[in-house]
């Protein structure tokens, strides 16, 4: 097992962390030439669960100790997140899809089901589209796969739109375009990223008390040194090949739930007949983007309701 350099460091550890998260224990899977730390709890049939930019594992805290009274639960820090390995290289979808495909093999299960939220949305639906025949139903909140779509995002944001807190109808995220600059993110950034976790989180939430100073400091820690911004950035610098890859893909067939915020529904509504024969998509227009925080009981509802279908 490889840990990333300066966890020695930190103030917040997978050991810590575990305790919050009742009946959880931490593992770590060698699978696909990197090492991935993930969190198991519960019992039942299998949810998998991959967090996105910029969290880890810990942002499923508010809905993964519920899940896990009537499913067995695994949280993964995905490639380049977290304790997860920082490999040079790996960060396309399909390739990180691949990295969870092994992951199930690896702990002696057929099929589950996947729940991605930002970029671990876009994990998942690699997966679905590249291994369908380990998925047994999706969900995705705020997170779809790279499209051609992501072409016209506007450079400027429209007039009298960029405020405080991202308009609805005409979000703009600059932060797609900065993460692809290579090199300089991490030297602007490095020692320094809870300046942009806070930005962030109150530009995208309508109510940012719901991430709290824990949350905050946790996730700032993760991505303060230069590989964990390398990496995370990564993530962005690979959609022009998830694109490509994207334009292979026939209609996912199985059960799919989509989870829309305030910002991502109507753009959800609008690509997910694209991806999928049998979706269903479920709205949450009084949270924001990181929903598991702001209405953490509306998206367990929705994924309760969506497995008992």
């Amino acid at each position: 097992m490889t840990i990333s350099s300066g966890t020695a460091k930190q103030k917040f550890s997978d050991e810590q962390l575990i305790q919050d998260f009742p009946g959880f224990s931490n593992h770590y899977a060698e699978v696909n030439g990197v090492c991935l730390h993930y969190a198991d709890g519960g019992a039942g049939e299998t949810l998998i669960c991959l967090p996105g930019w910029p969290q880890t594992w810990y942002s499923y805290r508010n809905i993964a100790t519920e899940l896990s009274k009537r499913h067995r639960v695994i949280v993964v820090d995905i490639r380049g997140m977290g304790t997860s390995d920082k490999p040079e290289s790996g960060y396309d979808k399909k390739t990180m899809a691949d990295d969870i495909r092994q992951l199930i093999y690896s702990l002696g299960l057929k099929k589950a089901t996947i729940i991605g939220h930002d970029i671990g949305g876009m994990v998942a639906m690699s997966l679905a589209f590249n291994h369908p025949e380990v998925v047994e139903k999706l969900i995705v909140a705020d997170g779809l796969h790279p499209n051609e779509g992501m072409m016209q995002m506007p450079l400027l944001p429209a007039p009298r739109t960029f405020d405080e807190k991202m308009d609805a109808n005409m979000p703009y995220a600059w932060w797609m375009g900065f993460n692809q600059v290579k090199g300089l993110p991490e030297k602007i950034l490095e020692g320094r990223f809870r300046f942009l976790i806070d930005w962030l989180f109150d530009y995208v939430m309508i109510d940012e008390t719901k991430m709290t100073e824990k949350e905050r400091s946790i996730y700032a820690e993760a991505y303060n040194d230069g590989e964990s911004i390398r990496t995370s950035n990564a993530w962005y610098q690979t959609f022009g090949q998830d694109i490509e890859d994207s334009k292979t893909y026939q209609q996912l067939q199985m059960p799919v739930l989509g989870i829309g915020s305030n910002v991502s529904y109507q753009f959800m509504q609008v690509a997910m007949p694209y991806f999928c024969q049998n979706w269903h998509l479920v709205a949450l227009s009084k949270g924001g983007h990181y929903m598991f925080e702001e209405t953490p009981g509306q998206v367990i509802e929705a994924i309760y309701n969506f497995l008992k279908a």
